[in-house]
């Protein structure tokens, strides 16, 4: 067995959230996962928030941007949300972890430095970029917390027989588009109705200034 290490540490941990979720989390549960005593833990994580802290870390550092400089910004913005949502198919709980975390480190900020280096190199502001990118932090997360299961569905998913077509007619006359949900394409339509509206705004921004 290899020596007991920071990395070994985080690797539980992740492991453990990944079939249980955060909320198992415990020096307590990675020790016996590891085959060690607890306090052994501490001569490398000080505490479970640290541990939470570099579970967070971790799954970000593995986030594979391909980002083109000489790309146009709204096809760099979209290859930064896929990868991103990619990270989280392969780390669904531990993904939860990095939205619910405030990230000062390295790992933490250059995903939005990224972002906000995009931004400015489209034409925004400092305000705006800003702005962007918290909106597409929410829509990502949003989106993230609906694929992997953490919240129920925004929408409901109306059976066209359970509903009074004169009360809601509309709904029952629709009923059988909610039958079906594909993540990735529900996704895709939102990504891109979020960089439509925002060159929109963009141009507007420069019309102003022109």
């Amino acid at each position: 067995m290899p020596p007991l290490s920071r990395s070994r540490i985080v690797g539980a941990a992740i492991d453990l959230i990944e079939r249980e979720g955060a909320d198992a989390i415990s020096m307590r549960r990675i020790a016996a996962g590891l085959g060690v005593g607890v306090m052994s833990l501490y001569n490398h994580v000080p505490s479970k928030a640290a541990l939470l802290d570099a579970v967070a870390e971790t799954v970000l550092s593995q986030l594979a941007f391909t980002d083109d400089p000489g790309a146009h910004w709204t096809e760099r913005v979209r290859s930064q949300a896929r990868a991103f949502r990619q990270i989280a198919h392969h780390y669904p709980r531990s993904t939860m972890v990095v939205v619910s975390r405030q990230m000062q480190s390295t790992a933490g900020l250059l995903p939005v430095e990224r972002a906000l280096a995009t931004l400015r190199d489209a034409g925004f502001d400092a305000q705006d970029a800003v702005h962007v990118l918290r909106t597409f932090i929410a829509f990502i997360v949003g989106s993230l917390l609906r694929e992997v299961g953490v919240t129920p569905a925004i929408t409901p998913a109306p059976r066209a027989t359970d509903v009074d077509p004169v009360l809601f007619p509309e709904t029952g006359a629709m009923a059988g588009f909610f039958a079906s949900y594909d993540h990735e394409e529900t996704f895709e339509y939102g990504l891109d109705l979020l960089v439509n509206a925002i060159a929109v705004r963009l141009e507007e921004h420069r019309g102003a200034r022109g």
